[in-house]
């Protein structure tokens, strides 16, 4: 497993680019198994998770090439809709596939996704939803067996906000059949990306960019394009990166409007901050940290998948701040890495209380998760001597060769490949 050596307290200095989003990346590969045909999805992001997907979709019988950014993906052969547990228990986005193929072929078996189906990251508000749509489900044998011979419209309001049940069942109504109102759906760049794709491949959505999405069923979508947005947690994660070192780095290709979060924390923290049309520019050469307290929610709230980031950075206030998440409440795992390298963290159930310290200090951590592992880079940039971060193959589910875009920017930066540590 590879590692990364950091030797911090190098000020990060230039301009970046992000790649596409990967979230966005997974819901569009499957919505391409609605439509017959080849479509075309540009600014793919080469991750880990995108090549389980498309791994997942080969075995649906799916061709695809993926070159520069751009794939390819064929669904003119599809002849399987099982998603076996070796695919799905890799990635909880493998869930996607059950909407598309239940309203397209009537059938699909999916794995139950790995771990904690029915925990803090339940995909009940999915299923309830196909079942409201005429769906005959069942769970045998740790797989979702899903029936029906036309799905019908229906009226679905969530209790929370989910991104990922508003994307599946999104995909499940465009072929079904009268018309389907989702609330509370989610609003998450992601997801509109998702439903303007549905909408070149011929789906009739009213309601994109709000809460309220109505959907009128069509008989079928053809195959089509779509430009996969800008990471926006790559970007939030740079941001943070540039703050936390008091550098200045500007990210372009990037629309604004994804971050306002995070940009309006960033500023109180004391950053400088300038917006442009697709570019954002962060200077924090001059600052002392300013304690800012954040509590996580859905977009536009602050992302939750920044929250670990934000408490690396807070990890070097200048006094005692506090983060709150309230989207996944046991989601701080990084915490006990983190005071590794120095940092003074007490975490008291779905908050962190952080007394900054005037330093980090180098050390040998492991990554836990995805953006766990953002977070000790983070920290280990502003540390004092060498970080070592363990297990960075979490890392690159999610960041494509992150490494070269902070090195590029002045870190010191070296992955260290193919040994056990």
């Amino acid at each position: 497993m590879d590692k990364f050596i950091i030797t911090g307290g190098k000020k990060l200095e230039g301009k970046t680019q992000v790649s596409g989003a990967k979230n966005a990346s997974l819901a569009l590969m499957p919505a391409t198994l609605l439509s017959y045909g080849k479509s075309t999805l540009f600014n793919t992001p080469e991750l880990n998770d995108v090549f389980t997907m498309i791994k997942l979709l080969k075995h649906l019988g799916v061709e695809s090439t993926f070159s520069n950014s751009v794939l390819e993906l064929n669904t003119t052969n599809i002849n399987n809709y099982v998603a076996p547990y070796e695919h799905v228990k890799k990635m909880r986005a493998s869930v996607y596939v059950l909407g598309p193929l239940l309203t397209r072929f009537g059938y699909a078996k999916v794995s139950l996704p790995g771990g904690c189906a029915w925990g803090p990251r339940p995909i009940n508000l999915h299923l309830e939803g196909l079942k409201k749509m005429g769906a005959d489900i069942e769970l045998t044998e740790g797989y979702i067996v899903a029936k029906a011979k036309k799905l019908n419209g229906a009226k679905i309001i969530f209790d929370v906000s989910s991104v990922g049940a508003t994307g599946n069942l999104l995909m499940a109504a465009v072929l079904a059949k009268g018309t389907t109102v989702i609330s509370n759906a989610a609003l998450e760049p992601e997801i509109i990306n998702l439903a303007e794709f549905l909408v070149k491949m011929g789906a009739k959505i009213e309601g994109i960019n709000t809460t309220t999405l109505t959907i009128e069923g069509v008989d079928s979508l053809q195959a089509a394009n779509a430009e996969t947005i800008s990471d926006r947690i790559e970007a939030g994660t740079i941001l943070i990166a540039a703050a936390i070192t008091k550098g200045k780095v500007v990210i372009e290709k990037i629309d604004p409007k994804y971050l306002n979060a995070v940009i309006l924390k960033l500023e109180d923290s004391g950053c400088k901050v300038k917006l442009y049309d697709h570019a954002i520019e962060v200077d924090a050469q001059e600052i002392m940290i300013n304690p800012t307290n954040i509590s996580t929610a859905p977009f536009p709230g602050f992302p939750t998948d920044v929250q670990a980031q934000w408490t690396a950075y807070m990890s070097l206030a200048n006094g005692v701040s506090t983060v709150t998440d309230t989207v996944y409440l046991d989601r701080f795992m990084h915490v006990s890495e983190l005071v590794r390298l120095g940092a003074d963290i007490v975490v008291k159930e779905n908050s962190a209380v952080i007394k900054g310290v005037s330093k980090l200090k180098g050390a040998k951590v492991m990554s836990t998760d995805l953006r766990a592992s953002a977070c000790l880079v983070l920290a280990g940039l502003a540390a004092e001597g060498n970080t070592e971060v363990l297990r960075v193959y979490h890392l690159d589910r999610g960041y494509q060769r992150i490494e070269e875009k902070l090195m590029s920017l002045g870190a010191s930066i070296e992955r260290v490949e193919g040994k056990e540590y």
